[in-house]
């Protein structure tokens, strides 16, 4: 098959075509939503109720959307992998054991490499869960709990290339995960222990304690101190906050730049002030075990660029400051 190049290409007619492929996998991914129903229940909770793997498989452009999902499955908390079914049916189907669940997708439900693994499942006793575009197909009556993915029809003019189609099946697949996420309550840590690679890896990994300023390089002053005074320690130490410490050490609140401000607008004269009058108290906290993603999504929800760092007992060990996790890749 020969390729053929257009004369003459026009740009407008390309950002149309890209527009309409755009709005109609927009219009199947928004057609899932009110599809939903009690199957995707039953999907959740006979993986929640898996002790092995979640075994994805599919053909084509359907094995393509199946390796991300068990992929993405396998990166938020749910034991998955890929297994191609034409390799299953020639092998490869020892890498299902009784305890797993299959989810199996093929948008027509009727794929013969997909279909002929059913008496096998049937007879190990493993659930399957199906996403196809026919409920009526041959998996969608066959599984346990059947995903409807079906589009109105495909981006491509012709309808036949899988475009909506595979995007659909991605989107629910992403709903599936997350769905399964928050059901376990998998946290930012563990997310991290999954992703110890690359850029992603060290902004999940790097805890508070490891980018904090400690020992000689944590403001402090003690409660009763002159509003001077902590002032003072706020420039010396260059990290925009002191620390104000009680009688035994322990944090009793802090005093910001952002305070510094407010102080300014109520008050004429500042020489009799002392820094307990003006204070934030508490003051927001982390402890150094925090990871430093998150204390990031604790300043940014709080406005503010500096954070006191304690240990179980509420004493100060350190300050973690916003230019700190910049200079660390965090952000």
């Amino acid at each position: 098959m020969t390729q053929q190049t257009p004369k003459h290409i026009d740009p407008s007619s390309l950002r149309d075509s890209a527009r309409r492929t755009l709005r109609l996998e927009q219009q199947a991914i928004g057609a899932l939503i009110e599809r939903l129903d009690a199957d995707f229940d039953r999907a959740c909770e006979l993986i929640l109720a898996c002790h092995g793997r979640v075994i994805v498989t599919g053909m084509g452009k359907s094995g393509h959307i199946a390796g991300k999902i068990a992929a993405t499955l396998a990166s938020t908390g749910t034991p998955s992998f890929f297994v191609h079914p034409g390799e299953a049916s020639h092998g490869d189907l020892g890498m299902i054991t009784p305890g797993d669940v299959v989810l199996a997708l093929s948008n027509s439900g009727e794929t013969g490499e997909v279909t002929a693994l059913l008496p096998l499942l049937k007879r190990m006793g493993v659930p399957l869960i199906s996403m196809t575009g026919r409920p009526a197909s041959t998996l969608g009556r066959h599984a346990e709990a059947h995903l409807d993915a079906r589009v109105e029809r495909e981006a491509c003019p012709l309808d036949l290339a899988p475009t909506a189609s595979t995007t659909a099946a991605l989107a629910l697949g992403d709903a599936l995960a997350v769905a399964l996420l928050e059901s376990r309550g998998f946290t930012a840590e563990e997310f991290a222990l999954s992703h110890p690679g690359g850029s992603l890896g060290k902004r999940l990994l790097l805890r508070v304690g490891d980018l904090m300023h400690e020992g000689a390089r944590l403001p402090t002053v003690p409660l009763g101190s002159p509003l001077r005074d902590a002032l003072l320690e706020i420039t010396r130490q260059g990290l925009g906050f002191t620390c104000v410490v009680d009688e035994q050490g322990l944090l009793a609140g802090v005093y910001t730049d952002g305070d510094l401000r407010r102080t300014l607008d109520q008050h004429n004269d500042l020489s009799g002030l002392t820094v307990d009058e003006v204070m934030t108290r508490p003051g927001k906290r982390v402890a150094s075990g925090m990871l430093a993603a998150e204390a990031v999504k604790l300043m940014e929800d709080h406005r503010i660029s500096a954070l006191a760092v304690v240990d179980e007992t509420g004493h100060p060990v350190g300050a973690l400051h916003m230019h700190d996790l910049l200079a660390s890749g965090v952000i």
